[in-house]
């Protein structure tokens, strides 16, 4: 890798503020993001590597047509790899690696001094196979309750009191008779997902999500999940939460399931805390307006570390090669992270980011990840891509199949298993 040719020059690319590059170099940027909240963050980074005299061109399709990174892949297939691209996906990593054009920066981030800033599960996400490959962008609790503090009020219910499920679900019809619906919910198969990648950390817990997602030493997953109660418990709390969805769920996108909420029509949405950036896009105040808090009772938390790679290898100038490294150290800086955090609705990837920029829901993230097995990895980091688009398919198809039984849905997973496994 051009890595080791650059020694010394992390400490300049520190300098995030320092005039524009002498040798100005065009990138091309590849993501999948388009909502107000995400491109305003984006463009926080975008904009401050601009600053330095560098060009870049978007490559942006729609997140719903992004998948598991295969557009990225595609670009790479076809000869035009992006230079930077944003995914945490460690499969589209493994293949960019695997084709001579990967590129490491785990050197850079020790020595600009971020990488002992990083808290526990930035460091373990950014690895592919032991290597700093991934640039963390934000850390996002995948599961986690917005709700409407106004509905609340007007409707006669606490959530904050909500120590359990049970009390949780105990409120619906008091929610209904005030003539609000209860759980925002979306209609395609990315929503449905993550929804039950969340319920089989908060719901099975964390022993029982990783035999079920992540890939163990002999190249699968632990089969004998679909034996376990937890599994069963997950499904059956999906069913319960798109059981009660409103009728208008079907193709419903998530920023569109969450202005359900901030309109007044919804109490809450139980999904990822992104959706802070669009209660903040709308001018909606925390603590006035909406609350967050952990789905009641959850056992854990799956923790999403967006990110971007840079690439590497014979077709990567060395121009290109420092504009990269620009970016990774702009990304990384706190103030910056800080920044972009304040709009994506994430939380800094930096332990010493600046409080400033940090509210109440923030602070919940990171006392949630101090405690002990209280979190794992988002699916995309420890598993298979093709297993997980299966899951994905599997739960939409169960979501919109009122007839199907929880024992079919674990029988799909299991058939889907076995093509993928073998």
């Amino acid at each position: 890798m051009k890595r080791s040719a650059l020694a010394g020059l992390g400490l300049a690319l520190a300098l995030t503020a320092a005039p524009a590059t002498t040798h100005a170099a065009e990138l091309t940027l590849f993501h999948s993001w388009s909502n107000e909240s995400e491109i305003a963050a984006l463009n926080v980074f975008v904009n401050a590597l601009k600053d330095k005299g560098h060009t870049i061109r978007e490559l942006a399709v729609p997140h719903e047509q992004s998948g598991a990174g295969g557009p990225i892949v595609s670009l790479v297939i076809a000869g035009t790899p992006p230079n930077i691209f944003l995914t945490g996906n460690a499969d589209i990593y493994r293949d960019i690696r695997d084709r001579g054009l990967g590129q490491t920066v785990g050197d850079l981030f020790d020595e600009i001094g971020a990488t002992e800033a990083f808290p526990a599960p930035v460091r373990e996400a950014i690895k592919v196979d032991g290597e700093v490959r991934k640039i963390p962008t934000g850390i996002h609790i995948d599961g986690i309750i917005y709700y409407n503090k106004k509905v609340a009020a007007e409707a006669g219910v606490d959530p904050e009191s909500w120590e359990t499920a049970a009390d949780m679900w105990g409120d619906m019809a008091t929610v209904k008779d005030a003539g609000f619906n209860f759980m925002a919910m979306g209609g395609n198969s990315f929503q449905a997902g993550y929804l039950f990648h969340a319920l089989m950390a908060g719901v099975a817990g964390p022993e029982a999500f990783n035999k079920f997602y992540r890939i163990g030493p002999d190249g699968t997953p632990d089969a004998t999940v679909f034996e376990e109660q937890g599994l069963r418990d997950a499904i059956e709390f999906f069913r319960m939460i798109t059981d009660q969805a409103d009728e208008g769920w079907v193709n419903r996108q998530w920023n569109e399931s969450t202005n359900t909420v901030i309109s007044g029509k919804t109490l809450m949405h139980l999904h990822g805390d992104w959706m802070k950036g669009q209660w903040k896009a709308n001018d909606k105040v925390l603590g006035e307006d909406y609350g967050c808090i952990n789905l009641p009772g959850t056992k854990a938390l799956s923790v999403t570390v967006d990110a971007m790679g840079i690439l590497g290898g014979d077709t990567v100038s060395p121009e290109q090669l420092q504009a990269e490294f620009d970016m990774a150290a702009i990304v990384v800086d706190p103030v910056r992270n800080a920044e972009f955090a304040s709009f994506k609705g994430s939380t800094p990837v930096r332990v010493d980011a600046p409080t400033e920029k940090l509210d109440a829901c923030n602070q919940l993230v990171l006392d949630s990840l101090q405690r002990d097995n209280y979190w794992v990895l988002n699916p995309f980091y420890i598993s298979d891509s093709d297993w997980i688009n299966s899951v994905w398919n599997t739960m939409f198809t169960f979501q919109g199949d009122t007839s199907m039984t929880t024992d079919d849905a674990i029988e799909m997973l299991r058939d889907e298993f076995d093509a993928i496994f073998g």
